[in-house]
């Protein structure tokens, strides 16, 4: 051909780019004496897979509800494609092609997955042609990456369909930006690595642009390929994912707190058993079993993780441990002896632990900090004469040392524990629970809602015990907590335990799949 005719012969023009851009310009939103975000710029390119990072308060959530409509912003710009922007609520965000993913489902569980998409549409008709929409949504799922099932009731699909159809229901409405808050929280790791690797491949291909607020490292560095950092409410830093290192990350997000330097595991072969569960069952509602013949062997100088999707029975196992919920069958054993969760067998044989929703299930709201942290020993000396004497003082001098330890941020020890940030209730219960001599540690999920320098001291606090000979029993949400800590993993499914492995002998896909359900 000649050049003549090349350059006659018209060049095949790229697909158009669907993806939305998005940037802030000095975003301000303050509620009362608190800036909780303060003059923060941030640059989402379209197509882009972009990180949002920083510890609780940090300002993301303030953030993304003033973008997509939630907050009125006190000052500063949105630019959506390089064009000013007004979002005055969520129905201008979703008007404008922006959509969010929360950290808890919200579709409608007793509908299919067709009925809570066509719902959602702003046009919806009253009377709704069902031959119709379903032509449609077929159509739009040819166009899909990925699938869900739309003929059942959303209550019926297991987490990932869930959060599969929590993003098809965004893409349906034609959300062009999509907003992820903590998107991976309920899901197991192949999950969370299946709906992220198709997130970006849409990215890749122009299609959407995506924000990811997450806590998650790992999936930082394996999806993302931009981030920023916010930390109390101000902006601190960001750029390419591959120009920083995971300790980057972290010292942007933590700034100048000193993090504990974490306990190193002492490589000695356990104890005898410690903590049994014998063949534990329990009801739940309707006289459903939520626990399902549990047996668990925990030795000394051992750390057992029970992992699991959320709603699996780990809740009720922690209430039968800690004395809230009765068991209609089996055995708890303290070194081979049965066991009744009372407040004396808990102090006689050393038994500490942190449960779920600590400002509901392990302290009085009403009560000062001082008095929640004296629970464990408020009738004995030096806080108690003849077993009902109370002496205030030594309760507010023990409390104010467990607070300079454990760094919890109250006015005084007399501040009612209600009025604490929920981050700051759970370093107060953990101070309480971790500061004894302990025989036998159980906690759920012990680092929820703590920053990043109180994790690393909280896990290493965690690990001493265990090295000291407690027996530890940690259930957790995070497998990546899991992995860290435990020497054995035990995987809980439907209200039984149904796999067993020491970490050393196990990885993350294997945990993953019987988390899902299969063996």
């Amino acid at each position: 051909m000649s050049a003549a005719a090349m350059i006659a012969e018209p060049l095949e023009s790229p697909a158009p780019v669907r993806a939305l851009g998005l940037e802030t310009i000095g975003m301000t939103k303050i509620f009362g004496p608190l800036v909780a975000l303060d003059n923060v710029s941030l640059k989402v390119e379209p197509g882009s897979f972009h990180a949002l990072l920083g510890e609780n308060g940090a300002g993301k959530s303030t953030l993304v509800k003033c973008i997509m409509g939630f907050y009125r912003a006190d000052g500063g710009s949105l630019l959506l494609n390089g064009a000013q922007a007004e979002v005055r609520n969520p129905r201008d965000a979703r008007a404008r092609g922006l959509g969010m993913v929360y950290q808890h489902f919200t579709l409608v569980p007793c509908l299919t997955g067709a009925e809570n998409l066509v719902i959602s549409r702003a046009d919806a008709p009253a009377i709704i042609d069902w031959k119709k929409e379903k032509q449609r949504l077929a159509d739009f799922l040819d166009r899909m990456p990925f699938r869900a099932p739309l003929d059942v009731p959303v209550a019926s699909l297991a987490a990932g369909e869930k959060q599969k159809l929590e993003i098809l229901k965004l893409l349906y409405l034609d959300q062009r930006l999509l907003i992820l808050d903590e998107p991976t929280s309920v899901l197991t790791p192949n999950e969370a690595d299946e709906i992220l690797g198709l997130l970006r491949s849409m990215t890749d291909a122009k299609d959407i642009s995506v924000v990811m607020i997450t806590h998650k490292f790992r999936e930082v560095t394996a999806f993302a390929d931009s981030l920023t950092v916010l930390r109390r409410g101000q902006l601190v830093g960001g750029g390419r994912v591959t120009d920083m290192s995971t300790g980057d990350m972290a010292r942007l997000m933590i700034g100048d707190a000193q993090i504990t330097t974490r306990a190193l595991r002492q490589e000695k072969p356990a104890g005898p058993p410690v903590l049994e569960l014998a063949a534990l069952m329990a009801k739940g509602e309707e006289n459903k079993d939520v626990l399902d013949c549990v047996n668990l062997k925990v030795r000394a100088g051992e750390i057992v993780g029970v992992a699991g999707v959320s709603g699996n029975g780990q809740s009720q196992l922690m209430e039968v441990l800690s004395g809230q919920r009765p068991l209609s069958d089996g055995r708890i054993l303290i070194r081979n002896q049965p066991f009744e969760p009372t407040r004396d067998a808990f102090f006689k044989l050393k038994i500490f632990g942190l449960p779920e929703e600590p400002l509901k299930n392990a302290t009085v709201p009403r009560m000062s900090v001082a008095e929640n942290m004296a629970f464990r020993n408020f009738d004995r000396p030096p806080n108690a004469s003849f077993g009902w004497w109370l002496s205030a003082g030594p309760m507010r001098e023990k409390a104010r040392e467990l607070i300079a330890t454990y760094r919890v941020k109250t006015q005084s020890p007399d501040t009612a524990i209600g009025d604490l940030s929920g981050g700051n209730v759970q370093r107060a219960v953990l101070a309480r629970e971790l500061s004894g001599d302990v025989n036998v540690l159980i906690v759920a999920n012990p680092c929820f809602g703590l920053d990043f320098a109180s994790v690393a001291d909280i896990r290493s606090q965690i690990m001493e015990q265990r090295n000291r000979g407690a027996a530890v029993l940690l259930i957790s949400e995070d497998l990546d907590e899991i992995l860290e800590l435990a020497d054995r993993v035990a995987v809980m499914s439907e209200g039984a335990i149904t796999y067993v492995a020491p970490i050393g002998e196990t990885d993350r896909a294997t945990i993953g799949m019987h988390m899902a359900g299969h063996e």
